[in-house]
């Protein structure tokens, strides 16, 4: 190596060497060089340099988000406690960055969910070159082969996915909507943590880490496998109003192109948590086909992460836009709501609108103030305020089916088209029972950013 550097040295003119500073300076640069290089080559040479060859890293925009960067805020009231519930207490806390849907979750979008649920049962009742081997990992399905629907010898073998004929309205061959069950899991990183507290505390008490029985860390008991129907409830809007005639927009809300773009509704909390983790998969499927590093997971936003985004950066506003009123300087509402004494038309809706509808606040984030509210990951509890951490605040329980009600409370957030402007200000906290589906709760994602900020890349 020693030979190669005098060599290259030799080939580098450097007239009047002494006289020229610059020069002695590009030499230097150019001998580091070819030193650099040639180490890159030749291993490690005994030195600290971590593992070489690893993949770059570029986390792009996921499609539809929009990057929101770490921060603090008060978090909690910015306006007069009307009700004078005590359940916004102000307290300071910071948000790491992350991204988040710029819209709610829309019907179109969700229906993506959907049609892969149907499409991989059809693919796993047909099999043959509809599934790939997978050794022990058992058998995958071939997305590339295409459902041939209508072809004589399929129509029999898919005949278990509609509705017996017994059930059709006018012989409409239709889906059974009861078959659309996800299978899913996730892992349990709490409940993991304090295991291993309770094992290490356990070991120390008794004198020693080396007497911990095989099977205390086996990780299997961590991930949680669910079975969910995940086909939204159409008749909420029935059921969530009596004497109410809103039986046409339960009939084509979620399956008419005329509402492809408007936020999917009746879907309850778990629902929105499976759409997630599918979402998750989706694309971690392309990723690791593509060679690449999987992302972080899909997730419901935390209600402190909720209302840092609501907020778009501006302190203390109580509503997205920045203003202490619902209308703009022309007299216009700014939000899909129930404005005045409920004239419902004024704001320019009726029930849900469009998505993309009003203007976005400065983070580009667009009804984060009414149109329908927003699950959230976060169990309610009025004093929550008091007990959460101030750095990513974060209250969960997973409530079981057999748990009492009190237990399901769920956050949600941001007010929605039958609620008064109080609702729809960003520091606003409600609640609804996780296993329920309204007419009125949507949700959007978000994901975790790796790193500080997007600067550093």
């Amino acid at each position: 190596m020693i030979k190669i550097h005098r060599y290259l040295i030799k080939e580098i003119k450097v007239p009047n060497l002494k006289r020229n500073k610059t020069h002695m300076k590009n030499l230097i640069i150019a001998i580091s060089a070819v030193i650099l290089l040639s180490s890159c080559g030749g291993g490690n040479r005994g030195q600290l340099v971590g593992v070489q060859g690893r993949e770059k890293w570029y986390q792009a925009d996921p499609y539809g988000m929009v990057f929101i960067p770490q921060g603090s805020f008060n978090m909690g009231a910015s306006d007069q406690d009307v009700p004078y519930s005590q359940v916004t207490q102000s307290k300071t806390v910071a948000v790491h960055a992350f991204y988040m849907d710029n819209t709610e979750i829309t019907n179109n979008e969700y229906r993506q969910f959907v049609y892969w649920v149907r499409d991989s049962m059809a693919h796993r009742l047909l099999g043959g070159e509809h599934l790939l081997e997978e050794g022990e990992y058992g058998e995958r399905i071939n997305w590339e082969e295409k459902i041939k629907w209508d072809e004589e010898e399929n129509i029999e073998t898919l005949a278990d996915l509609y509705l017996p004929e017994s059930e059709r309205y006018y012989r409409r061959k239709e889906i059974d909507a009861r078959k659309l069950n996800y299978e899913y899991q996730w892992i349990d990183l709490k409940a993991a943590a304090q295991k291993t507290l309770r094992d290490e505390g356990a070991d120390a008490a008794a004198g020693s880490f080396s007497d911990r029985k095989e099977g205390r860390t086996d990780r299997s008991v961590f991930i949680k496998k669910e079975i969910i129907n995940i086909y939204p409830d159409t008749l909420c809007w029935i059921h969530d109003y009596t004497y109410s005639f809103n039986d046409p927009i339960a009939k084509a809300y979620f399956w008419h192109p005329a509402y492809d773009d408007y936020p999917v509704v009746g879907v309850n909390w778990k629902q929105a948590n499976a759409f997630c983790v599918w979402r998750t998969q989706l694309l971690n499927s392309y990723l690791e086909e593509s060679g690449e590093a999987y992302a972080q997971d899909f997730r419901l936003p935390t209600e402190s992460e909720w209302e840092y985004a609501s907020r778009g950066g501006l302190a203390n506003n109580p509503y997205p836009w920045g203003g202490p009123y619902t209308r703009n300087s022309n007299g216009c509402f700014l939000a899909n709501f129930k404005p005045l004494r409920g004239n419902y038309t004024d704001d320019g809706g009726f029930y849900t609108v469009k998505a993309t509808s009003y203007f976005p606040n400065d983070f580009g984030l667009y009804c984060m103030a009414g149109n329908v509210a927003e699950w959230t990951t976060n169990a309610y509890d009025n004093s929550a305020y008091n007990f959460m951490h101030d750095l990513n605040p974060d209250y969960v329980y997973n409530a079981a089916d057999n748990d009492a009600p009190e237990l399901k409370k769920k956050v949600t957030r941001g007010g929605s088209w039958k609620d008064i402007g109080y609702f729809i200000q960003t520091s606003t906290r409600n609640f609804e029972y996780q296993d329920t589906c309204k007419s009125y709760i949507g949700f959007r994602c978000v994901m975790d950013f790796l790193g500080r900020d997007k600067a550093d890349f």
